[in-house]
C-alpha cells in the first residue's frame, strides 16, 4: 500500500535541518529566536 505525502527523513532534514538554516540568514535568525526562547520545562 502507499502512502500519501510520506516525505523521506533525508528530504527533510535536507529541507528544514539545522545546517540547512544555517545556511541563510533567515535561517540563522529562526535559530537564534529559538534559542532566545530556550528549552522550557513543563511541570508534570
Amino acid at each position: 500500500m502507499h502512502y500519501p505525502h510520506r516525505l523521506s527523513k533525508i528530504k527533510k532534514k535536507r529541507k528544514s535541518g539545522f545546517r540547512a538554516r544555517m545556511r541563510t540568514s533567515r535561517g540563522r535568525k529562526t535559530i537564534n529566536r529559538r534559542r532566545r526562547l530556550g528549552r522550557r520545562v513543563t511541570p508534570c
